[in-house]
């Protein structure tokens, strides 16, 4: 018999008031280049714990073979799942029945005119069946100051980019 699956405590919403980051949980994620030795065209993507992995494929968009995930797919699908996730924590709170609830995520890669390279735009977009339009507005603003993912879209992320011999 399966474990019956429960939601995180709404305690992960206590307000910290520590001088530094607190860390919570961490993970890694490893991508290996594949065939073509080239991880966006044909990589291999496997997390830690092994829950995580899949074949990366160039989309076919953008001259690749498609048929299997891409960069954007994996970071639209971390950021769909952490928004719906704090959405669902915070209806819980100010008990509002969100039952229906469905976040979409659109990334988009492109050029940017900023330095003529590459970036990212992000479009979020919530369905909240039934609840009415103002209190729905005041979840998803609520949402946008708890979700990391939507502070890191916003505020930026500390990131430590280094060479590991």
């Amino acid at each position: 018999m399966k474990k019956q699956l429960k939601a995180p405590a709404i305690s992960l919403l206590d307000k910290y008031t520590g001088d530094a980051f607190l860390p919570l949980y961490s993970t890694t994620v490893t991508v290996s280049g594949g065939t073509t030795a080239h991880g966006r065209a044909s990589g291999i993507v496997r997390s830690d714990d092994g829950n995580l992995a899949l074949e990366l494929r160039l989309p076919d968009a953008l001259g690749g073979p498609g048929g299997g995930t891409n960069p954007e797919q994996l970071f639209a699908a971390g950021f769909a799942a952490c928004f719906h996730g704090a959405l669902n924590l915070l209806a819980v709170k100010a008990r509002i029945a969100i039952d229906d609830a469905t976040v979409d995520v659109a990334v988009t890669f492109g050029r940017d005119p900023v330095d003529g390279l590459y970036t990212l735009t992000a479009d979020v977009r919530i369905h909240l069946p039934g609840v009415p339009r103002a209190l729905a507005e005041e979840l998803i603003r609520s949402t946008e100051r708890v979700c990391p993912y939507a502070k890191m879209a916003r505020q930026g992320i500390v990131c430590v980019v280094a060479l590991v011999r």
